[in-house]
């Protein structure tokens, strides 16, 4: 038996690359997978790619600052599979490199609306859904603890959502439903990507090597890397693990 067997998941942010990765990473150990995605053409290729390795992951096509859209796709996991166990509430934006004075404001509506209220949404209607003694993991990143320079949206949301991650656990221990954030600190993906080309525009790679020097293990994270620790919170090996920030950072806080 596998460990995730007649296990239910809903991954927001499942197309991105740690999002996926979890996906895979559950479905594999027995999980039955609904990703969701604002966008429908990455959800589309991703579920092709999870059926040619026979996982059991689909997708959901939702705007996650929607609240019909939020509720849709907790019916849709409901009428495709049953039930709800694990909701990893893992969608995000970067927004853009600017110093606050500078900053967009409608920029910093986006990033707060998609990082917020989006994971805000989440837990108002999956909550009243999920299975007792269910867990739930928000991401949220190393910026959650300290001040980040030029990306003040991002840096606020992600201090934001610890507060929805430590109230939902004080409110739903009753019903055993675990409740932890996730903190990934530098991962080799697309977001990284951008944030290093607006911290030095055209000189990325610099950016990425000063980077990796100021973590003391030297490199990025993979997404496998934060996936492992996410898939380690759903898990009953950390059944008595709530309220908790879990870093996933090289070594970047010590």
């Amino acid at each position: 038996m596998k460990k995730f067997d007649n296990k239910v998941a809903i991954i927001t942010g499942g197309s991105g690359s740690i999002g996926f990765e979890t996906a895979k990473n559950m479905a594999e150990k027995g999980a039955k997978v609904l990703i969701v995605d604002i966008d429908e053409k990455a959800l589309q290729e991703k579920e092709k790619e999870a059926k040619e390795a026979g996982l059991e992951i689909s997708y959901c096509v939702a705007d996650v600052t929607n609240s019909d859209q939020v509720k849709s796709y907790v019916d849709t996991c409901i009428e495709r599979y049953g039930k709800i166990d694990f909701f990893f509430n893992n969608a995000g934006i970067e927004g853009v490199v600017k110093p606050i004075q500078d900053y967009p404001e409608d920029t910093f509506d986006k990033v707060l609306a998609v990082n917020v209220k989006g994971v805000f949404l989440g837990m108002k209607y999956v909550i009243p859904k999920i299975e007792d003694g269910g867990s739930i993991v928000i991401t949220s990143s190393v910026a959650g603890f300290q001040g980040s320079p030029g990306v003040v949206a991002y840096t606020t949301s992600k201090h934001a959502v610890i507060g929805i991650m430590r109230t939902a656990a004080l409110e739903l221990g009753s019903r055993n439903v675990r409740v932890n954030s996730l903190h990934p600190g530098v991962v080799d993906n697309r977001m990284m990507r951008s944030l290093e080309d607006g911290m030095n525009p055209g000189h990325g790679d610099e950016v990425k090597t000063q980077m990796e020097n100021s973590v003391p293990l030297k490199r990025y994270a993979t997404s496998e890397d934060i996936s492992n620790m996410a898939t380690f919170l759903f898990s009953d090996e950390s059944s008595y693990v709530n309220g908790t920030t879990l870093s996933v950072d090289g070594g970047m806080k010590a």
